[in-house]
């Protein structure tokens, strides 16, 4: 959601792409409700941290979103860039109905939303 939300409301500054500490599926629920936003992630793949560092990518900036409150590991990226935690619950994580669970998702995005819109004002106007 990180991704896509830098990609979508600071594309004249930054490329974001995402990756965990292992490839793994995108959550059903996540596209579900990036597509209420009018982004579709259904295409992306998904790739690990280490999948970039063997291709000796370099970024300005790292952004873990994982919740080390919950003890979720964050991966780890080598280099140089600005690196930056911000914590946030895994929708994967949410349980219970459907409609639950979306609703959880919902909190989820628009809190990613919110401090990645607070990000690109700091970030961008000085890129």
């Amino acid at each position: 959601m990180a991704e896509a939300y830098l990609n979508h409301l600071c594309p004249n500054h930054y490329v974001a792409e995402s990756a965990g500490l292992e490839p793994g599926q995108l959550n059903p629920l996540v596209v579900k409700v990036m597509v209420e936003e009018g982004i579709d992630i259904s295409g992306k793949t998904t790739q690990s941290a280490y999948d970039l560092a063997k291709q000796r990518r370099s970024f300005d900036h790292v952004i873990a979103v994982c919740d080390k409150a919950s003890g979720e590991r964050c991966p780890v990226f080598p280099g140089l860039s600005k690196r930056h935690q911000w914590n946030f619950p895994d929708p994967s994580a949410v349980a219970g109905p459907e409609e639950d669970q979306l609703a959880q998702i919902r909190i989820i995005r628009d809190s990613i939303r919110s401090r990645i819109e607070s990000w690109c004002k700091e970030v961008c106007k000085s890129a």
